[in-house]
């Protein structure tokens, strides 16, 4: 068997999969603590429109803007001296690339990752930035992933699965330790699932020390793996969609993960790509933090009302990443705000005489209405001549705001669709 199947059949064997112990991560809280931030996990300012006490663990604030930096530092730790001085190779799209890469240098390893086609240039960048050796191969992670394993098999270096492998848990888990020790008498801890790697290991952890703690995991509609899995009583493969929640697509989750976990998670839930947005603004303008759809998944949760029962209790949100693209961050605040009620699009009929659309632009302006944006067509209006169709984007205060405007222009105006912004 060659020298990467044997490493993958050691860590990863569905046969035998490996359950981390807390011990494990004791461990890694001792070996990892010079080189890790102790992110903040503060009481968060959205505990009064939720009714309960959330706390933020903000992971986002490591150093490469994830949790993965916990699981790679240690796993790179735990090498042997020969396999440090050959390197280590990875497949990712982002984060798992990005903290081993920082650490890698940090440590003096060297580290060769293998992301796909589809990976922002953002983090393609920083991780050469981080002196890493990058290859860009494959339309998806799954083609990534053969490539770097075969790499590893070819030049001789250990291939390191982003959340599967035993020392990552147990690296993952440290984050637990942390909240336990920062909001000792917590009652749930609510936790995004991808691979399983994180809430394997921070389940294990607060489980340990706070039996009865909630561990609540959640996943993006477009990827239930875990769900599916525990379903199935065992890893299976799960179809992936395009997702806000790109960090958590992970079609099949880990063995060693789900072996460790399955019986620590109280309860499974999954939401809606809009309400992934809806959160993701949410935290910008009351937490003043971005974070990728990966990391708001936890909350997201809360903001779709799927956990009534942790009403009044505390409560701990891992906010796990922040490394959002900017290229999408635009799009995804336009999803949120038109999830909340405050983006509205509507179509009317107004007169095309002189003042027709002034009167509509009028009654929007009295209403202290923001138009976005304003499009009209007249050849396609066959009730009237002297009629124009406008269709017209705009932003309210909320909710409320918008229906107000409807009403308005239902009153005013016989011939109208309404719709949010899609």
């Amino acid at each position: 068997m060659s020298y990467i199947s044997l490493s993958l059949y050691r860590f990863c064997d569905p046969a035998n999969p490996v359950v981390v112990t807390f011990q494990d991560v004791s461990a890694a809280a001792y070996k990892i603590k010079k080189g890790i931030k102790k992110t903040p996990c503060l009481q968060s300012q959205l505990s009064n429109m939720y009714g309960m006490k959330l706390f933020m663990k903000k992971e986002f604030l490591q150093y490469t803007g994830s949790f993965k930096e916990r699981g790679a530092r240690y796993t790179l730790i735990m090498l042997t001296e020969e396999q440090k001085k050959a390197g280590v190779v990875a497949a990712s799209a982002g984060n798992h690339a990005l903290a081993l890469s920082y650490h890698g240098q940090d440590l003096g390893i060297p580290i060769t990752v293998v992301m796909p086609v589809i990976a922002p240039l953002m983090k393609i960048q920083s991780c050469r930035n981080f002196g890493a050796t990058v290859h860009i191969h494959g339309a998806n992670l799954s083609e990534s992933r053969v490539h770097a394993m075969k790499m590893g098999n070819e030049l001789g270096l250990t291939y390191i699965n982003g959340y599967d492998h035993p020392h990552i848990l147990a690296g993952q888990g440290t984050m637990g330790l942390e909240i336990v020790e920062q909001v000792p008498d917590l009652d749930a801890c609510i936790i995004p699932i991808g691979g399983g790697g994180l809430i394997a290991g921070t389940a294990l952890a607060i489980k340990s020390l706070r039996p009865n703690c909630k561990i609540i995991g959640v996943e993006s509609e477009k990827c239930p793996s875990f769900a599916n899995a525990m379903k199935a009583g065992k890893p299976v493969y799960t179809e992936t969609l395009s997702t806000l929640a790109d960090g958590l697509a992970v079609p099949t989750v880990g063995v060693n993960a789900f072996a460790t976990a399955k019986d620590l998670i109280d309860k499974i839930v999954v939401v809606k790509e809009e309400t992934i947005a809806l959160t993701i603004l949410r935290l910008i303008e009351l937490e003043k933090a971005v974070v990728e759809g990966a990391g708001a998944t936890g909350l997201a949760a809360i903001v779709e009302n799927l956990l009534p029962e942790l009403s009044g209790q505390r409560v701990v949100v891992a906010l796990c990443g922040g490394n959002i693209d900017t290229t999408a961050l635009g799009r995804v605040i336009e999803r949120g705000l038109a999830a909340d009620g405050r983006l509205v699009r509507f179509v009317v009929t107004v007169s095309d005489r002189p003042g027709g659309i002034a009167e509509l632009t009028k009654l929007m302006a009295g209403l202290g209405v923001s138009i976005k944006d304003m499009f009209h067509e007249r050849a396609w209006i066959k009730s009237d001549i002297f009629a124009v169709q406008v269709k017209v984007v705009c932003e309210t205060r909320d909710a409320d705001h918008s229906k107000e405007l409807e009403m308005a222009i239902k009153a005013k105006y016989s011939e109208y669709s309404w719709g949010p912004l899609h």
